[in-house]
């Protein structure tokens, strides 16, 4: 079944989290197999506690599996740092069959 990564982020450095953290993640993603479906930096939130814009990511992946190969990897935790004190990321992983 289909996995979803959906992150929202709080940018402190955009130019800085792209250049560095966003291409190597970027690679990394799809050469494991998943593939960016929406990345966009204008998100509005509406409803919860935060700032009211947020940076929105989400990533299909083959399966669940397929995800946690990718996040508990050595490869990712190295690029993963690259982003430390760039953004304040939450991360979420979801199956489904198809978006709706």
């Amino acid at each position: 079944m289909p996995a979803y990564l959906i992150v929202t982020a709080v940018l402190h450095d955009r130019e800085a989290f792209l250049a560095e953290y966003g291409a190597a993640a970027a690679r990394l993603v799809q050469s494991l197999g998943g593939r960016y479906r929406l990345m966009r930096p204008d998100g509005q939130v509406l409803e919860g506690e935060g700032p009211e814009r947020v940076s929105v990511v989400i990533e299909e992946w083959p399966d669940r599996q397929t995800v946690l190969n990718f996040w508990n990897s050595p490869e990712y935790a190295e690029v993963r740092k690259m982003r430390e004190g760039l953004a304040d990321c939450r991360v979420v992983l979801v199956e489904s069959e198809a978006p709706i």
